[in-house]
């Protein structure tokens, strides 16, 4: 069996050599790469949903350089701490936090979805004991009440969603941008930096257990690992021609990463 359910008639899914299949008879094939496409044309807002090629080997770049692993190594602690049974990475991208989350609880079934095929081609030839899916976080297949644990970085707060499939007492760790975080990079990037919008949200069906600060610090050496992170943030998007061309003159940047991860648990209902 798997963690998935079907996207048509919502019963569970079971995982052939070649593809997921239903008792209704609805098949999803698996691609080379392992994963498997569960997203309803309906469910789409684009024909490319998602992070497109390029982002997705830009983020796959620099997170395996190991920039980011101090916020790895916390979430994988406050995991540890729950001793999760079935896992949700929403949002899981080409699935770095994905790996490392089941290297540090290999005993735990788990699964990653993304709207973008293109990460999910990243994350499922990363990782292959983990389940993968194109989908969205407000469409999720997975069935009530199915997993333990959702972590979710950088990505859409699906609430009503993330709700439905948890276990009761079941957690969300929302990973978001601490105030200064990137602060030198958009300060090369831009004239007129500001700083990220830090607040705390109260979600129906949550209660919060508390934030987790994690900042550290970064030595980014060379044009690569610059212009992999520039790509894998929307600033990719949002940078003047000449902000760009000043990060193109560096060989190496000083950067504060800034995290906030914060921790809910689902009420009683």
């Amino acid at each position: 069996m798997s963690l998935f359910i079907c996207p048509v008639c919502r019963e569970p899914l079971t995982r052939g050599e070649k593809s997921y299949t239903c008792p209704n008879g609805h098949s999803y094939d698996l691609a080379k790469e392992g994963h498997t496409y569960l997203l309803l044309a309906n469910q789409k807002n684009s024909l490319q949903p998602g992070d497109d090629k390029a982002m997705a080997r830009a983020r796959t770049i620099f997170l395996d350089k190991g920039y980011y692993a101090p916020l790895r190594n916390t979430l994988c602690q406050l995991l540890q701490q729950q001793h999760p049974i079935a896992i949700l990475d929403a949002g899981c991208g080409e699935g770095y936090y994905t790996a490392g989350i089941r290297q540090a609880l290999p005993q735990a079934e788990m699964a990653g979805i993304d709207i973008s095929k293109f990460c999910l081609q990243k994350g499922a030839k990363r990782e292959k004991t983990v389940e993968f899916a194109v989908a969205s976080s407000y469409h999720l297949p997975l069935a009530d009440g199915s997993v333990d644990a959702i972590v979710n970085c950088f990505s859409p707060m699906a609430t009503e969603e993330f709700a439905r499939v948890l276990k009761p007492h079941g957690r969300l760790y929302y990973v978001v941008p601490g105030a200064e975080h990137l602060w030198a990079l958009k300060q090369v990037l831009y004239d007129a930096p500001y700083l990220n919008e830090e607040k705390e949200t109260p979600y129906a069906d949550f209660c919060s257990l508390g934030i987790t600060p994690v900042d550290f610090t970064m030595d980014i050496q060379g044009q690569e690992a610059l212009q992999a992170l520039l790509g894998m943030t929307p600033y990719a998007w949002k940078t003047p021609k000449d902000g760009k061309d000043r990060l193109s003159t560096m060989d190496a940047l000083t950067v504060e990463a800034s995290f906030r991860i914060h921790t809910f648990e689902k009420e009683d209902t």
